[in-house]
């Protein structure tokens, strides 16, 4: 049993109360106690689980002042994932969702074992992996994944649906120098031991709404929405589908034949590939330019009706660059839902 002091959490205007451990971040308690906060990264980079202190004794460990500009922190502002409790403390949420309060799972570790790798494309790798028992989570959400010796942990989204028992399946991007990629082309052997912590993430799919639903992925981005579409059909709820990925050249596609039979299975669904990158070698008579330039157009064109949820997931520069486009094209700020995807760097 642990000697560290416990003191009371309380978060305003929800009026939720937990318990939070000296030594351990009020984030990492609340996700103990299965209380789903807004989070993103959990390092003190994103902003995401930024509230405002009223009351109580904390002390702030390293994060970015991009994440928390030093005229915030002045104002009583704080990144729960950085705050450590000396005393009872109250917060203000400044962003909370309802929904995800309501469908909180308590994160656990899972031990598991790899159970396959296969390549996708050049660089985008099919991790299957087999955990001890079953993990519970939304489709969308993601787990820390901890190789066996434990120097190397990553976030890596599902990218199959919720309920297929102990097998987790993951879409990879590798980078030469990424901590945990790299070690998918050799290192990395079926049966190796990892443990899989969760889940986090709050993109997941928002269920029982009739409105149009665009799914909008670069890269490995296409693991949680790979996730949220299976899920989608999976639940037979009948809402218009616009899935767009991008992609630099036509060798780094993939799942094309999987998606042409879900086009012939769904009743209203389209998937919109776009190269930013074609080479006078992939014959493409498709959607050239970045990603968020072929959204732009094809919102413009197709005046989709009714109340659109959106799930953009991938690299930073392309979220960045795909949240303004769907705010200015009549998405509402509360259904867009986003996962930005960073390398590690040994």
């Amino acid at each position: 049993m642990t000697d560290a002091q416990i003191h009371k959490v309380r978060f305003e205007p929800v009026g939720i109360e937990m318990e939070v451990e000296e030594g351990e971040t009020v984030l990492d308690a609340a996700f103990r106690q299965g209380i789903s906060l807004m989070h993103g990264c959990k390092e003190g980079q994103c902003g995401s689980c930024k509230s405002k202190l009223v009351d109580g004794d904390i002390e702030l460990l390293k994060y970015s002042t991009f994440a928390l500009p030093d005229y915030e922190s002045e104002t009583g502002h704080v990144l729960l994932c950085r705050t450590h409790a000396f005393s009872d403390v109250s917060f203000e949420l400044l962003n909370y969702d309802e929904d995800l309060l309501s469908r909180s799972i308590a994160v656990k570790a899972f031990p598991g074992r790899v159970a396959g790798i296969s390549a996708l494309t050049a660089d985008i790798r099919l991790l299957e992996i087999e955990i001890e028992r079953p993990l519970k989570f939304w489709a969308g959400q993601y787990v820390d994944l901890t190789l066996q010796n434990g120097a190397v942990t990553r976030a890596f989204s599902m990218a199959n649906a919720p309920g297929e028992g102990t097998n987790l399946r993951f879409i990879i991007k590798k980078y030469p120098n990424g901590a945990f990629s790299s070690q998918l082309d050799g290192e990395l052997k079926v049966g190796d031991a990892l443990v899989a912590k969760g889940p986090y993430g709050t993109c997941f799919r928002r269920e029982a709404r009739s409105g149009p639903m665009l799914l909008i992925g670069g890269g490995s981005g296409m693991s949680p929405l790979w996730s949220i579409l299976a899920d989608h059909i999976e639940s037979k709820e009948q809402r218009p589908v616009r899935f767009f990925y991008g992609a630099r050249t036509r060798g780094d596609l993939f799942y094309l034949e999987e998606l042409a039979a879900i086009a012939e299975r769904l009743k209203d669904f389209k998937f919109v590939p776009a190269l930013s990158h074609a080479g006078e070698n992939d014959s493409w008579d498709g959607e050239k330019g970045f990603v968020h330039e072929v959204v732009l157009r094809h919102l413009r064109e197709e005046k989709l009706t009714g109340a659109i949820d959106a799930y953009a997931c991938g690299p930073t520069p392309m979220i960045d660059a795909v949240l303004p486009i769907l705010q200015m094209n009549g998405v509402e700020p509360d259904h867009i839902y986003f996962d930005k995807f960073t390398p590690a760097v040994r």
